[in-house]
């Protein structure tokens, strides 16, 4: 499975699931099934590798600001939320979060910010093709730190500092 390929299924699942993480997870799963296993193992290198790339102190304080808060728990599961939002989105907040200002449609911190089930949608997959637990993948770990210069991420001032558009329009 190739990036392009990653993506189509990101995106035909949030289409699917009308923009709802769980449905998208569900969705998603249910596309992986109709893959062989080593797709699916393909899919969540992919999936992994993004989770890798998007932990950054600048995508904390965006989640920060977007959740009003965001612990260690509450960051992984909106780092899968926002590769469920898809190629441009993502690649959009990596390379400057405070476009997600303008990148994202509308905003319920109810529902949106929670992909933590997406995370899972490779692993239930592998195990539904092959009964066995999905096996390791292969790749470095996650950097012990985010990446980036450092932000308190409880610190109002610093969030809107760092992240002043995205402040603007769902905090102000």
């Amino acid at each position: 499975m190739d990036e392009t390929e990653f993506w189509e299924l990101i995106d035909a699942s949030r289409a699917a699931a009308d923009g709802d993480p769980e449905d998208q997870a569900d969705e998603l799963t249910e596309r992986l099934l109709g893959r062989d296993p080593e797709s699916v193992l393909d899919f969540a290198r992919h999936f992994e590798a993004r989770c890798h790339r998007a932990y950054t102190w600048d995508l904390w304080a965006a989640a920060a600001v977007l959740l009003d808060g965001a612990s260690d728990d509450v960051f992984d599961a909106f780092r899968c939320w926002l590769i469920g939002q898809g190629r441009e989105v993502f690649e959009g907040a990596l390379h400057d979060p405070d476009q997600l200002a303008d990148l994202l449609g509308g905003f319920d911190e109810e529902t949106d910010g929670d992909g933590e089930e997406l995370g899972y949608a490779a692993d239930d997959a592998y195990e539904q093709l092959t009964g066995a637990e999905l096996p390791g993948l292969g790749l470095p770990p996650q950097p012990a730190e985010p990446l980036g210069g450092y932000v308190d991420v409880d610190d109002d001032a610093a969030l809107q500092a760092r992240l002043p558009r995205l402040w603007e329009r769902f905090r102000a």
